[in-house]
């Protein structure tokens, strides 16, 4: 179950990044309100994860998938650059997160 939570607190992290940016400096109310709700989510879920995951593997899988989210978003939705490299690093970012799920 920490593994579920730890991952759908992974994918809360990308919600808020969004959120953060689309937000505009805290200007705009709604997504400042999700800013804020998914990072409670994020956090309590990730606190839940590390009672049994330790805290280096649950950290870095946590972080791994808000990035990888957030990166993928922002090539899908916003326009960001979509090359060879930046798709090579974030394969590289998800086999690390598995292999720390693997070996724990």
């Amino acid at each position: 179950m920490a593994w579920l939570v730890l991952i759908v607190s992974g994918l809360l992290e990308t919600v808020w990044a969004v959120a953060l940016d689309s937000s505009k400096g805290f200007s705009r109310p709604v997504p400042t309100l999700v800013f804020g709700v998914a990072l409670l989510l994020s956090m309590g879920g990730l606190a839940y994860a590390m009672r049994t995951i330790p805290i280096g593997t649950g950290y870095a899988v946590w972080v791994g998938i808000g990035a990888v989210g957030t990166a993928l978003y922002g090539m899908a939705v916003l326009g960001d650059a979509v090359t060879m490299a930046r798709v090579g690093c974030l394969v590289l970012i998800v086999a690390g997160v598995v292999g720390l799920k693997v070996l724990h």
